[in-house]
């Protein structure tokens, strides 16, 4: 269907636009001195009503032939016979219309006929201006169309990404912690045990939460309890946690499991090089458009160089740029022999109002 038949209000729009051709039309055909000018416009109205519609049609006579995928002399021999045409409906339109008058104006077709030449001329002129017309539309769809695609393209390429980079965590976790069980099972088989079955608990739920784009501060902190239960068993004593969150930060939405590479990283990089083992702290502090997580551990200095070897860090990184575009920062750096990460990313509608109810400042 012709778009401007889409809707009453674009045909609305378009029949008032020929209001000043149809008075055009009669002020020419009251001039020339074979009309009055209630004559003419008794011809001229109905006449332009009829030809608005035939001036419709190049749009499909336009989405035929595109200017580009044309040749030139196909494009010119279609587009003047076609305005000939219109020009020759209009003559005919209007010969009709005379006669049908004749009733009222008597000899009304005989003054008439001597206008048909400029009624053909204006009907040709005024279709090859609708051909115009509706190239430049064309134009503009097209031009909307790839922006959309473009658009849509980019948005799909991001999901995929997303997709990619959310599934080398659970491979990797999953590697590491059956790494543990193994040596384990030869030292300390119900140590081994008790982790399988936690292990098994961390799993699923990181299944139902890798399902879902977002997920709720307070599950991505559960799961990351659950985590370090598992981590618990292997390091003993070795391995303490400290996670302080806001209750105004609970409902803040953010990719599921983006913290836990970090907590992975702080055990692998950080804890396990220690003989007296250390404390991983996680925080969570939110105001009116930022909400701002941290992760810290102690490390072994002598030990720093095999964090470059870890994914973790990069993979956060790259799943914040690919998620926020911009709008997210990631910090990541030694104090002494503390190593901190830090992500500050925007606040959600949804969670902005729970935080409201207790605003911190984000230093």
């Amino acid at each position: 269907m012709h778009p401007i038949l889409a809707k009453y209000s674009r045909l609305a729009v378009y029949l008032l636009g020929w209001v000043p051709i149809a008075g055009m039309l009669v002020y020419l055909l009251g001039i020339s001195g074979h009309l009055t000018w209630g004559e003419a416009a008794a011809i001229v109205i109905p006449l332009v009503g009829f030809d608005s519609f035939i001036c419709l049609s190049p749009w499909y006579l336009c989405r035929t032939l595109p200017p580009r995928a044309s040749g030139a002399l196909k494009l010119l021999l279609n587009l003047l016979g076609a305005a000939l045409a219109s020009g020759l409906l209009l003559v005919v339109a209007g010969k009709g219309i005379a006669l049908g008058l004749t009733r009222w104006w008597p000899l009304l077709d005989a003054r008439f006929s001597p206008l048909l030449p400029l009624v053909f001329s204006i009907g040709a002129l005024v279709y090859l201006l609708a051909i115009a017309l509706h190239y430049v539309l064309l134009s503009v769809e097209e031009s909307q169309q790839l922006a959309t695609r473009e658009s849509e393209a980019i948005v799909l390429a991001r999901e995929a990404e997303l997709r990619a980079l959310r599934a080398q965590i659970n491979p990797h976790f999953l590697f590491n912690s059956l790494n543990s069980i193994s040596a384990l099972t030869t030292v300390d088989p119900a140590r081994a045990r008790d982790m399988c079955i936690l292990l098994s608990d961390f799993l699923r739920k990181t299944l139902s939460a890798g399902n879902q784009d977002t997920i709720s501060l307070a599950d991505e902190v559960a799961l990351i309890r659950t985590y370090l239960g598992v981590e618990k068993i292997r390091f003993g004593a070795r391995l303490s946690f400290d996670i302080d969150v806001e209750e105004s930060c609970g409902r803040c939405l953010l990719p599921p499991l983006l913290l836990q590479p970090l907590i992975e990283n702080a055990i692998k990089h950080g804890i396990s090089g220690l003989t007296e083992g250390g404390v991983i702290g996680v925080r969570a502090r939110a105001n009116e458009r930022f909400l701002r997580l941290t992760v810290e551990n102690n490390f072994d200095t002598g030990y720093r160089a095999l964090r470059r070897s870890g994914i973790g860090l990069a993979n956060v990184r790259s799943r914040l740029e690919a998620r926020y575009d911009g709008d997210a920062r990631m910090d990541a750096g030694a104090q002494g022999d503390r190593y901190r990460v830090e992500i500050v990313m925007p606040v959600n509608v949804a969670a902005a109002a729970q935080a409201q109810a207790r605003p911190a400042k984000v230093e």
